[in-house]
């Protein structure tokens, strides 16, 4: 088998390796709180399923954003519940989603966030149009000392490769979506995700999963080894 051949390949998601000891960065697993998981059946089974899949921690990031106005305390509440009901291995930890929008200035102003690893805060845009005063808000986060986490940047069709190179010379970080390389949002979101991949432009990995049939699809898709290989090694938070 030639060269060409070996680093194209495919592996199912399950067989490749990707999950053994992996951390999802980003996945809205918190049942009730948004448009994801809806009960605590379907969090404790996702939850199972990860498990055997190899997973090691995941970070619940329930969505905050003006249609669904979150409260921290409500957030915490919730996490707790669910802590104390999971009796697997897997570390459990919980940050949010936030929309860049007129309630994340608020929370913002308030320091009122919920926080990822090593002070990450994760935040997202709508995926076709940027919001006002976009670039100038990542700015205002960073600069209240925390590292700006943009989720999924691959989804968002108005930026352009120059557009990355910008947010990352601004020290922006860049949160994957496996799903994306995967093709589940479409072809051209899968080859901008491989564009930034192979750019080195990723600092952490999540899988954005909302249901546990969404899961399934997921570990059933194939990846080829190359991009096996340059998921692996994303650095990490």
């Amino acid at each position: 088998m030639g060269i060409f051949s070996i680093f194209n390949s495919k592996k199912e998601l399950k067989k490749s390796g990707i999950l053994d000891g992996f951390t999802d960065n980003h996945i809205h697993l918190l049942p009730g709180v948004d448009d994801g998981i809806q009960s605590i059946d379907d969090s404790l089974e996702l939850l199972g399923i990860m498990e055997a899949a190899g997973v090691k921690e995941i970070w619940c990031t329930p969505h905050i954003m003006e249609d669904i106005p979150n409260q921290t305390d409500f957030l915490k509440m919730h996490f707790e519940k669910l802590k104390s009901l999971y009796s697997g291995n897997i570390k459990l930890n919980l940050a949010a989603e936030y929309m860049i929008d007129s309630l994340f200035l608020e929370r913002l102003e308030k320091d009122d966030l919920l926080i990822h690893t090593n002070n990450h805060v994760l935040v997202e845009s709508s995926t076709v149009s940027a919001p006002y005063g976009f670039k100038g808000t990542l700015k205002d986060l960073m600069k209240k000392g925390h590292f700006a986490l943009l989720a999924h940047p691959e989804r968002y069709i108005f930026l352009k490769m120059k557009d990355y190179e910008e947010l990352k010379a601004m020290k922006v970080r860049f949160q994957l979506n496996i799903t994306s390389l995967l093709g589940l949002y479409g072809q051209q979101v899968k080859e901008k995700a491989e564009k930034l991949l192979e750019a080195g432009y990723y600092e952490a990995v999540g899988t954005d999963t909302h249901k546990v049939k969404r899961w399934l699809q997921m570990e059933e898709q194939k990846l080829n080894k190359k991009i096996i290989k340059q998921v692996r090694e994303i650095p990490g938070l």
